[in-house]
């Protein structure tokens, strides 16, 4: 065992299930085994192993954690060139690296790269073809070659009936923002010094932050193409390479823009796409800093979480009553999160949004048990009543039948806040009807003063109409 390799690697792989086991899950003569090794040890010469973070995907790569001893981040199918574009921006320090197959980026995950590419995200995308679902059991795959047999094109890929191979890197060299785009391959040893090489400058980018960068490696998979190791390897250099050729389409970060074109591009007036300076994308701390943000959340562990439900049909404005909720708790200096749900058909359609709000971090923005329910129909009181927490409180609006009675020790109150909206003139204001009934009998924990200045900036667009639904509230609160 090389130093190298221990420091890449983790000593052992415990997923084996075996003691001091060195063993992975691949299959033998599968190119995932001999890309795996070439990224530990290119992020170990580097001395980038304390500042690499891992995507993995889900594929027959999926269990890198298991290996490579760093920083890692498990994506959903097809979702690691989103997740690496989240890690990238709030930690433009470290080196990002997603880890994804044919199947993973090539099919649903492919518009995620596609536009991470566009939008020249500092992270690099290590691509795996092996023409085939491995995972899976073997199916065409969008890279799969014309005529090539898999389970789910028996007689061969028919292009008449599926399509032609998806070439990744030919599409991606076509964006303007990527800075390195190359294909290697893994199929005998002269072509792995040539990917080791490849793999070793991803690295190199990432860690001086010059941009998005994409490597695509050939890789044999014998298990699925039914072939030995070495004729799998064959068919890799001969089949794959042949509609997949080898290559750099483009190393931008080696090959700066002549100066005078660079000048001109700068001044706006350069035909070439090619030297146009690529757009600086912001950071997660730049995105979300205001002007005028309101301080911290300060951790007060006597305040005890409360978690809301407000739901309806889309259009009553119940997003907006938990957003208004949520943005109080923020002037208090709570921790709180808001989580909107609803169907294609936003307005019109049922929607429901969900309000935590406490004195410590939250861990997780969804409420499945709401100590306070607020509904404005029948379908949204009858969908949800039953979660309510015991010593919860359910709100409801007074045109709602009740052929569903709440559970045992949940407090109801039937408030009009349709018709009390009607009556003041402005149907559109049933939600801060709800609003002035969570204040009236103090369910939400926070100040009045906060939730009418967040009733008010919901309204900054327009502010008289924010000044009017401020008069209603405290109409509708003064009502017996």
């Amino acid at each position: 065992m090389s130093k190298i390799e221990q420091k890449g690697m983790y000593q052992e792989f415990p997923r084996s299930g075996k003691e001091h086991s060195r063993t992975t899950h691949y299959c033998p003569g599968c190119g995932h085994g001999i890309i795996n090794k070439l990224i530990a040890e290119a992020c170990a010469e580097l001395g980038l192993q304390d500042r690499t973070i891992f995507v993995d995907p889900v594929g027959c790569g999926v269990f890198t954690y298991y290996y490579w001893d760093a920083a890692h981040i498990s994506a959903a199918h097809g979702r690691a060139s989103a997740a690496a574009t989240g890690a990238c921006r709030a930690r433009p320090d470290a080196v990002t690296i997603a880890y994804q197959g044919d199947g993973d980026l090539g099919a649903i995950g492919f518009n995620n790269a596609f536009q991470a590419a566009s939008r020249g995200e500092k992270f690099g995308c290590i691509f795996v073809n092996n023409s085939l679902y491995g995972m899976t059991g073997g199916q065409m795959a969008p890279t799969t070659l014309e005529g090539e047999k898999t389970t789910t094109t028996p007689f061969g890929r028919d292009p008449a009936l599926t399509g032609h191979p998806l070439h990744v890197c030919e599409v991606f060299n076509q964006l303007q923002a990527p800075v390195y785009i190359a294909r290697v391959s893994v199929a005998d040893t002269k072509r792995i010094m040539q990917a080791k090489r490849a793999i070793r400058r991803v690295f190199e980018l990432q860690r001086d932050g010059a941009g998005y960068a994409i490597l695509e490696i050939l890789a044999p998979c014998p298990t699925n193409f039914r072939l030995s190791p070495d004729k799998a390897a064959a068919f890799c250099a001969n089949e794959m390479e042949r509609e997949f050729p080898l290559g750099v389409f483009r190393d931008r970060a080696a090959e700066p823009a002549p100066a005078a074109e660079a000048k001109a591009c700068e001044a706006g007036q350069s035909p070439y796409l090619a030297v146009k300076p690529v757009p600086q994308v912001k950071t997660c701390a730049e995105l979300f800093v205001e002007k005028d943000a309101v301080p911290a959340p300060v951790e007060d562990g006597s305040f005890a979480e409360r978690r809301f439900k407000f739901a309806g049909y889309g259009g009553q404005g119940v997003l907006s009553l938990g957003l208004c909720v949520a943005e109080a708790a923020r002037l208090e200096r709570r921790h709180t999160l808001w989580f909107p749900s609803y169907g294609p058909e936003q307005r019109g359609g049922s929607a429901n949004c969900s309000v935590v709000v406490s004195g410590m971090p939250i861990g997780a923005p969804t409420v499945e048990h709401p100590d306070v329910l607020v509904c404005m129909n029948q379908p949204a009181y009858e969908r949800f009543v039953g979660d309510v927490k015991k010593g919860g409180t359910v709100i409801v609006d007074s045109t709602v039948p009740l052929h569903v009675q709440p559970p045992e020790d949940v407090k109801l109150i039937q408030w009009p806040a349709i018709s009390m909206a009607e009556e003041f003139g402005v149907p559109k204001a049933a939600n801060t009807m709800m609003l002035a009934c969570l204040v009236k009998y103090g369910l939400t924990g926070l100040s009045r003063g906060n939730l009418e200045t967040a009733l008010l900036a919901s309204f900054k667009k327009k502010p008289e109409l924010g000044e009017k639904n401020r008069e209603l509230l405290a109409k509708a609160e003064a009502r017996q």
